[in-house]
């Protein structure tokens, strides 16, 4: 049985566009519907540190991006633990 192992690009790549894309959508169905995600934005806040209480498109588009970037870190880490115990984990036995 060969050892799988996660793609770092792709888990990378993954994990920048769910995050990226989910706060850029959220961000821009606010300034829709300016209840919508309102909650949500606030804890958002409290992690993003200049991210603004009243949104604009402009900041919409920054947090999206910094939020892309985020989870493309977080899937990198993600990919790097997971080939990590996977290697320790699960050796491979000699037939």
């Amino acid at each position: 049985m060969e050892m799988q192992k996660l793609s770092v690009k792709a888990s990378a790549l993954a994990g920048g566009i769910l995050w990226g894309s989910a706060l850029l959508l959220v961000g821009l169905l606010n300034l829709a519907f300016p209840n919508y995600g309102k909650a949500f934005l606030d804890a958002i806040g409290s992690v993003y540190l200049w991210h603004p209480s009243v949104v604009s498109l402009g900041s919409v588009f920054i947090l999206g991006s910094l939020a892309f970037f985020d989870g493309a870190i977080a899937g990198l880490f993600f990919a790097l633990l997971y080939n990590l115990c996977s290697h320790c984990c699960c050796k491979k036995k000699n037939e």
